[in-house]
């Protein structure tokens, strides 16, 4: 199976935890504890519940475009099924918002060589179907009892004002067989006007079963029609995947730009350069082309960069035949290098564009790419249409930004992406580009900083002012290669002279050569000393590391006898690990039981007893129809492959599980029916109990080698020290009224209103030189240090003046608990080994000193 990305995989944990809650507490506790657990009160969302599915989870899930939403929903399906639907074979209704994006995402499931399709095949083994919604009469009733069934639709076709609508509604004998078994008196079926009985229609249909409801970029899900069709749907669950969610989306979960920038996803900043006239842009897009493609050659992988070109429609200026006549007759470009693709010719049709042998370089299109068409060999936008449809631009960019091979090139242009307009079709191009990105999925924050606004071509990746200088004579550019001749521009004055204007990026190495251009001795010092100066001044308004300050700090690590290793909890075991039998005990009532009469089940979660709600009639339909022939053997089996971890052996999970069932039928309230109808929920219980046995296994272990008198913690900064890299990959960005000086990275993660203060208190003091926010649960791109129950990431990191490294860990006003001091105790030996300082900030602390006058007090060390 492919590997998930972290962000892909951070975003299914939310929904899982959210899922799992709302399981036991419901949909707005769910959400609510999950959103404040995570954000606390800064960013907290109210919870917006689907009108008249009040009771229904609803989750929609924040992606930018080219984030992978199609793979994330392939995910969801089993997900769902486990977390919520408690089905094995969960039915799934998918919806997307138009008949082009359904075509495109049958297609993807039903490719074997598919990523979406090998996540189906792997989770289900190759027990489930796809069906398109217009292909319903196909299914059959041990098709959704024995397998996954996927139906993929647009709403349109489940609204009753469409006329494609209505044959989901209609009674259609051919369904019969599936309502053999439904009762006749069951309450909220669509019915014969004449006859009063339930019709056989496909809509009745997925109304008994509850299907999971996927939502694919269904930017009206919430809309009066929407919710009219997922009421009659009656569906467990919905999960919404979307890159542009409604304000009254209950958005459990946002992706960032940086996030996939630092993953290596999407090609960023953008290069955005205006030109006064449509053939300026065209030609300055082809030498960009042209120079990523010398470029490319240096890369190990194959890239062959293209161009986009947008055309206007017919009836307007700068058609597609304009273009493609300018293209060939004025640029002189091979016709075998373009192609065309537009809703009348189909160029790209069949083609394989990744191939070595394709010669295409230039694409021509008005719309028609705007969806279902992808190829990360796209480099380059040059829009000449006057358009007013701002989601054929967004979706063009989005063809720009995707990176190929998802991998990082050697070469750093081709880690961005470009675009070159004309100011006649584009007069705000910085306003239009900046809104798209952030239509696009992009926070307002990293829409400003990815645009990097260039007035010529330049593969620059920072905006700078013009470097201007005056000479006596003509310099000679000869030299100069075309990238570098672009951005230089010679006007003579009135009074003589020479005006020399370079724009974009401005090295010491160009500065060199526009030096030796120069053919008077004077003008050369005079290039060289502004150039210098010119330099010296853009790097003043840069962070640290954008300066390309490094920022190191060690980290703590176990001194065993063949070397030391990272401190990490895992290592704190003996070399034969944890045996989870010797923790083994059996479940109690109190732990785990069945209430027949109220047809709920009793179970305690984390210690917390949680009553299972009432099965309603459907409901207890389905779980009569379970297989109750089902063995303890099979069920441990079951159960085996749900908690199966790579730190127990799995002779040992078996023999737990079968010590477990063993005991559970020993008991008079119990027979394997029942264990059978809420396997779901024993597992769950189950894993709370293994979850809290290793806890006391790794606790153990863990103060042994941290704090005993044998402890092994020791630091070693020439093998073991983290160095913050270049990206930051922010979840959520500080929006706040306080301004930053000395931070790392131009943007910082978000913070409260207290956490604020003291990075401003951190900010003002003369003894640090910078600092940052450092992130939570990104291992890669933050600082952390081991706890006995998970990873430890400190608030901020600074670096002194004087070399030395302090590390804040903010408490605010809350009291101490047993957390706090865990943290505070791995702290200090990480401060003591290191020699650097530590300090764990209250608001006020227990001396009454503020958050300025504790860092003073801990930098007096």
């Amino acid at each position: 199976m492919i590997k998930l990305k972290k962000y892909q995989e951070s975003s299914l944990d939310v929904l899982r935890q959210y899922l799992e809650l709302a399981r036991f507490k419901g949909a707005k506790q769910a959400y609510d504890e999950v959103q404040y657990n995570r954000y606390g009160s800064t960013n907290f969302k109210p919870h917006q519940a689907l009108s008249g599915l009040e009771d229904v989870p609803y989750a929609c899930l924040r992606l930018p475009t080219g984030g992978g939403k199609t793979l994330l929903s392939a995910h969801t399906i089993r997900l769902a099924g486990e977390s919520y639907v408690e089905n094995d074979y969960p039915l799934t209704l998918w919806l997307v918002p138009t008949n082009i994006i359904k075509q495109q995402t049958l297609e993807t499931l039903k490719n074997p060589d598919n990523a979406n399709r090998r996540v189906l095949e792997d989770t289900f083994n190759g027990r489930f179907r796809v069906f398109d919604i217009t292909d319903f009469r196909q299914i059959r009733p041990q098709d959704i009892s024995d397998a996954a069934c996927i139906v993929v639709s647009t709403f349109a076709a489940l609204r009753v004002d469409n006329t494609e609508g209505r044959k989901v509604y209609d009674h259609d004998e051919n369904l019969e067989p599936h309502f053999s078994k439904i009762p006749a008196h069951t309450d909220k079926m669509e019915r014969d006007e004449k006859s009063g009985k339930i019709k056989f229609s496909f809509v009745n249909l997925l109304h008994w079963h509850r299907p999971l409801v996927i939502v694919d970029e269904a930017h009206n899900a919430k809309s009066d029609l929407s919710v009219e069709v997922l009421n009659r749907v009656n569906p467990a669950c919905v999960i919404e995947y979307t890159a542009t969610p409604a304000k009254n989306s209950n958005i459990i979960h946002s992706v960032s730009a940086a996030e996939l920038k630092a993953e290596e996803m999407i090609k960023l900043p953008i290069i955005l350069s205006d030109h006064v006239s449509w053939e300026q842009a065209i030609t300055a897009s082809i030498q960009t082309r042209q120079k990523l493609e010398e470029i490319a050659l240096k890369d190990k992988d194959y890239i062959r960069p293209i161009i986009l070109f947008q055309a206007e429609n017919k009836g307007q200026d700068i058609t597609v035949e304009v273009l493609e006549k300018y293209l060939v007759e004025n640029e002189g470009i091979d016709r075998a290098q373009i192609a065309i693709a537009t809703g009348e010719q189909r160029e790209l049709d069949s083609i394989n564009l990744f191939d070595p042998n394709c010669p295409i370089r230039y694409v021509i299109t008005v719309q028609a790419l705007k969806e279902g068409w992808d190829c990360s060999f796209a480099y380059v936008l040059c829009s000449v249409a006057n358009t007013k449809s701002a989601t054929s631009v967004e979706q063009l960019l989005g063809r720009v930004l995707r990176m190929p091979y998802a991998k990082t090139r050697t070469q750093d242009e081709l880690n961005k992406a470009y675009a070159h307009v004309s100011s006649q079709s584009w007069p705000h191009a910085v306003t239009q580009l900046h809104d798209r990105l952030v239509s696009m999925g992009f926070e307002q924050q990293e829409a400003e900083e990815f645009i990097y606004a260039q007035p010529s071509l330049g593969l620059s990746d920072q905006p700078q002012k013009p470097f201007e200088v005056t000479l006596t004579s003509a310099p000679d550019l000869s030299h100069l290669d075309m990238a570098e001749k672009s951005c230089v521009q010679v006007a003579e004055t009135s009074a003589g002279t020479f005006m020399m204007t370079v724009t974009g990026n401005i090295d010491k190495q160009l500065v060199e050569k526009l030096s030796k251009a120069a053919t008077d001795k004077k003008d050369k010092a005079e290039i060289s000393l502004k150039g210098h100066i010119h330099i010296k001044h853009m790097a003043e308004n840069l962070s640290p590391s954008q300066r390309g300050e490094v920022f190191s700090i060690p980290q703590l690590c176990l001194n065993f006898e063949d070397g030391p290793e990272l401190a990490e909890r895992e290592l704190c075991l003996s070399d034969n690990g944890w045996a989870v039998l010797d923790y083994y005990a059996p479940l109690t009532k109190d732990h785990f039981t069945v209430d027949d009469e109220a047809k709920q089940y009793v179970a305690d979660i984390a210690g917390q007893k949680i009553v299972i709600k009432s099965l309603n009639e459907t409901e207890q339909l389905n779980l009569d129809g379970i297989r109750t022939d089902m063995t303890d053997q099979d069920l441990a089996r079951w159960l085996d492959r749900k908690l199966r971890a790579i730190d127990i052996k799995q002779e040992h999970l078996l023999e737990y599980l079968r010590r477990t069932i063993r005991d559970l039928l020993a008991r008079d309230d119990l027979d394997m029916p029942k264990l059978v109808r809420g396997k779901f929920i024993l597992e769950k219980v189950l894993r709370e109990r293994i979850n809290a046995a290793r806890m006391k296994a790794y606790e153990k272990g863990y103060q042994a080698c941290m704090f005993g008198p044998d402890a092994i913690a020791t630091v070693e900064p020439a093998a073991f020290s983290f160095t913050f890299p270049a990206d930051y990959p922010a979840n959520l960005l500080y929006e706040g009224p306080i301004g930053f000086d000395k931070h790392f990275y131009p943007r910082m993660g978000i913070m409260n209103g207290e956490e604020a203060e003291c990075a401003q208190a951190i900010d003002r003091n003369p003894l640090i030189k910078f600092w940052v926010r450092n992130l939570e649960r990104q291992p890669q791109h933050a600082f952390w240090l081991p706890t006995s129950t998970d990873k430890f990431y400190p608030d901020f990191v600074a670096q002194l003046n004087d070399g030395r490294l302090l590390v804040i860990e903010y408490k605010g006003g809350h009291l101490a608990n047993e957390d706090t001091e865990e943290k505070e105790l791995i702290g200090k030996v990480w401060a003591k080994k290191s020699g650097n300082l530590f300090l764990m900030a209250w608001k006020k602390d227990k001396d009454g000193r503020d958050v300025y006058q504790q860092i003073n007090k801990v930098l007096e060390k």
